[in-house]
């Protein structure tokens, strides 16, 4: 057995033909353990199998779950490259029993799969088991016939796990190989133990406890196994090699640096080549999994990682960036057993260049200020704190690079003189801050992030995780505690859930912990990064360390995620139809609908909406895949991508890209490119459908489109046609038929409505009640005709079409007509022909007969004037009014 392809599927294999489920390795980022930083055991998807939270459909699992230990309680990035077997990323391999088998069965898996299956030879392996566990001292001997002297007992908590404090524990059993005497060592429990002769290869753990608390601790009901072997230490011993960076998997990394760098393996280069082979391997899944580099949390440690080997290729020489060249290598060597590498392979490259170049920079810049700061200094001088902090606000170069850069030199840092400097730059930024009112509320959260740091955000691949409480926020203030019944904002080291920006709401969902239980009604982001969870607490009492089981409203969030993704098909296909002066001013998404706002100087015409509607549905048809990178914001732009309007951006971005454009300069091309920091789906085919419900002015050239997606958009279309069907019973004719059958409907009406008019206009003009004798509307009143009618049923807009008709009856004269409207008001119109006009004003005349209608006012011009009064009863009184006027004229 030779390569670690064959190594790693020949032990997922055998356990697969004694009866264990093959499960994938879960992500770096552990979901439901808020207390590690990253995953660093197999055993970390399983613990709530372990503790009895969680059920599986099996009993018995095999895994080969990817690790990390460059972060936190488990750190190894120090001594990464400089000995045989620490690692940044490693592969454990593992059994399970979920109280299935015990500790004869595991064991004697665990020695068929070493002898037999791997071919280790017996007599150079031992055993360790707890001082106090006979019973695994009974079974190594009957079952590995191994002699006593190879099984050593070890009194110490180097054989005894626990999950914690309290929980699940129980003794364990290692298996060590011996390298031989050639090499320095003794075996464990040894003066000589921390040499390298023996090296442990697999540790088993019997889980046979429940510690209750410190001094109590009792039986498990279903005792359990959980074993862990690293791949890479195993491949050492398989291929006959003491360092582990000597297998086939690493060596066809270093050969790939030294081709690239043009400088060979060994010398002082040696530790730099394995550096650069062990952090792409950390950088690259970490990324894959969803960790994007930043300067807080898990992106701070990735950057570490990535820049340390950044540094090691500045040491070799190398001008161009190194690691993004050296991707396609690790993803044909893992790809196969880890897909997701495959799938992220062009994130991953991105990233590393992107980080590579910006690096570089920074570099040169920081190294030529260091060494003229230090060119007087001498071993076992101490770098000033202030001089380092200066570095790194002013020049980005980081404390940790300073370090690592002084440290062949055996010059120190003063950290602590560092630490204040950083806490005087933070308490000035404080201080700088004013605000009032609602402003001023938000200095909280800055204080919060300056004692608890920023929220770590998982949601982009998940919505369930774990997380602890490390803020509780009551009536503007900080608190310890929150009881049941009260409203508060929860603050917590990693969350699911999305922070309302960009135009996209807030996730909502529940938070349940020990004797707790809170339902997320709105999820905020605030100064720095802090994500405020808004909450009733419905159960329990909330305490600032308490760990917190989180899951986001799926429902709710997939309505996110597919309008999202919509809001930029439909802002391209706008932008195609309608030209690229078309520019995003205004979002909102939410779950049930999305809208925003754009730059346009008219309406939008049907035919041109039709046209947006159909591109933007062509694109979802397509079903491809949403693919999200990271990118220099000026680089992303430069390439394309739009970036939307109140939106903020530093100096990297998250660039989402979606579909194939089929038609124009851009055929063939990624038809959606924008700058992004939502939830997206992850192919589009997810959007379901896309249609516009309305479109409308906000502003002067500016338009609104409201659009629905998905279940939405099928219920709406479900609601129009039962509109439709109802208008075609109502018909009596066909679906097919219905709006044929409208418009001849509305053409009649309009010629029967355009015959009513005129009716009424002669009725109003040639009889009916009216001011004078008999049916004759005119009278005489001192040589001055006056034709007066009050008129009901005549909309008021046609009052003075009927004045004007009135006026080219008499020829010479003064026209007046009262309309009536159904409320009881009145719309008065008065006419004068244009040789009256010097004599009588329209506008005097209307005045006299609003006042007579209880109105004010009035106006027009000489010729033609209106007004209007609430008493449509003293029409007649309103007539009289003018005339009594006219008279006094005459």
């Amino acid at each position: 057995m030779s390569g670690v392809k064959e190594i790693r599927s020949t032990f997922l294999d055998y356990f697969a033909k004694n009866g264990h489920e093959v499960v994938s390795s879960s992500p770096l980022v552990p979901r439901n353990d808020p207390t590690l930083m990253f995953t660093n055991a197999g055993m970390v998807q399983f613990k709530n199998v372990f503790t009895g939270l969680e059920q599986r459909p099996y009993s018995r699992a095999v895994t080969s779950q990817k690790c990390v230990r460059a972060g936190g309680k488990h750190n190894d990035l120090d001594n990464v490259g400089y000995t045989a077997r620490h690692h940044t990323f490693f592969e454990m391999l593992g059994n399970f029993s979920f109280g299935d088998y015990f500790k004869d069965v595991a064991i004697e898996l665990a020695w068929n799969l070493v002898t037999r299956e791997y071919g280790l030879p017996k007599d150079k392996l031992l055993v360790t088991v707890y001082s106090e566990d006979d019973e695994a001292f009974g079974l190594w001997k009957s079952i590995a016939g191994l002699s006593e002297d190879r099984i050593i007992r070890i009194p110490t908590s180097d054989n005894f796990w626990a999950m914690g404090d309290t929980g699940p524990c129980g003794p364990c059993s290692e298996i060590f190989y011996d390298h031989g005497d050639h090499i320095w060592g003794g075996p464990p429990g040894s003066p000589e133990e921390d040499g390298d002769r023996f090296v442990e290869i697999w540790n088993l753990v019997f889980m046979q406890y429940e510690q209750l608390t410190l001094e109590e601790r009792v039986n498990l009901p279903r005792p359990s196994i959980d074993t862990g072997m690293g791949l890479e230490r195993i491949a050492a011993v398989l291929q006959g090699k003491h360092n582990n960076y000597d297998t086939d998997l690493f060596q066809t990394i270093i050969r790939a640096s030294e081709e690239a760098t043009n400088v060979a393996a060994e010398g002082d280069a040696l530790a730099g080549h394995r550096v650069i082979a062990d952090h792409l391997r950390s950088s690259s899944f970490l990324i894959a999994d969803g960790v994007l580099p930043s300067n807080e949390g898990r992106g701070y440690v990735l950057r570490r990682i990535m820049r340390r080997a950044m540094r090691q290729a500045h040491l070799l020489g190398t001008s161009d960036p190194l690691l993004c060249r050296l991707v396609p290598v690790l993803v044909r060597e893992m790809g196969q057993a880890f897909p997701e590498l495959q799938r992220a392979e062009a994130l991953i490259t991105e990233t590393l260049a992107l980080e590579e170049n910006r690096f570089k920079k920074t570099l040169d810049r920081g190294l030529s200020l260091l060494d003229t700061a230090t060119e007087a200094m001498q071993e076992g001088d101490t770098l000033d704190g202030d001089t380092a902090f200066k570095l790194y606000d002013t020049y980005g170069f980081p404390l940790d690079l300073t370090q690592d850069a002084l440290r062949p030199r055996g010059i120190a840092v003063d950290t602590d003189a560092f630490g204040v400097a950083m806490e005087r730059q933070r308490a000035e930024a404080r201080a700088n801050w004013s605000g009032s009112g609602e402003a001023a509320t938000e200095t909280i959260w800055f204080e919060i992030a300056d004692k608890v740091g920023a929220t770590e955000f998982l949601g982009y691949d998940t919505e369930r995780a774990e997380g602890v409480i490390t803020a509780l926020v009551k009536d503007g203030a900080s608190v310890e505690t929150v009881a049941a019944g009260e409203s508060c904002a929860v603050i917590v080291n990693q969350t699911p859930f999305y922070g309302e920006s960009g135009g996209q709401v807030g996730d909502k969902g529940v938070m349940v912990g020990e004797g707790v239980r809170l339902v997320i009604t709105d999820t905020l982001k605030k100064a720095d990064g802090v994500f405020v969870h808004l909450t009733e607490v419905s159960e329990g009492t909330l305490e600032i360390g308490t760990s917190l089981e989180m899951e986001v409203n799926h429902g709710l969030r997939s309505s996110l995620r597919a309008n999202h993704s919509a809001t930029h098909l439909l802002h391209e296909a706008l932008r195609e139809v309608l030209g690229d002066h078309v520019a995003q001013k205004g979002s909102l998404v939410s779950p049930e609908r999305l809208r925003f706002d754009f730059s346009h100087p008219k309406p939008i015409a049907s035919g041109e909406l039709e046209e947006v509607e159909q591109i933007a549905n062509e694109i979802i048809l397509q079903n491809g895949a949403v693919e999200t990178r990271l990118m220099a914001v000026d680089d992303a732009i430069e390439a394309g991508a739009m970036a939307l309007f109140g939106e903020k951006y530093g100096e990297e971005v998250r660039v989402v890209s979606m579909g194939t454009a089929l038609r124009g300069e851009k055929a063939g091309k990624t038809y959606s490119l924008e700058l992004c920091g939502g939830t997206h789906v992850q192919r589009t085919g997810d959007i379901g459908l896309v249609t516009v419900v309305s479109e409308g002015a906000v502003a002067a050239g500016v338009r609104r489109v409201e659009a629905l997606t998905g279940d939405a958009a099928r219920q709406y279309f479900e609601e129009q046609d039962r509109r439709l069907k109802a208008v075609a019973d109502v018909l009596k004719v066909s679906l097919a038929d219905a709006a044929d059958r409208v418009a001849v409907l509305v053409d009649e009406r309009r010629k029967l409505e355009r015959q009513l008019a005129e009716a009424k206009k002669q009725l109003a003009l040639g009889g009916g009640s009216g001011a004078g004798a008999g049916d004759n509307p005119i009278r005489d009143i001192n040589g001055t005709k006056l034709l007066a009618r009050s008129v009901e049923g005549i909309q008021p807009k046609d009052l003075r079409g009927l004045v004007d008709d009135g006026k080219a009856s008499v020829e010479s004269g003064i026209v007046v007509i009262v309309g009536v409207t159904d409320d009881g008001k009145a719309g008065l119109v008065v006419g004068v022909t244009s040789d009256l006009t010097e004599r009588f004003s329209a506008v005097d005349l209307v005045r006299a007969g609003a006042a007579a209608l209880g109105g004010k006012g009035g106006g027009g011009r000489p010729d033609m004037a209106q007004a209007g009064g609430p008493d449509g009863a003293k029409a007649t009184d309103a007539i009289e009014a003018i005339a009594v006027a006219v008279e006094a004229v005459a």
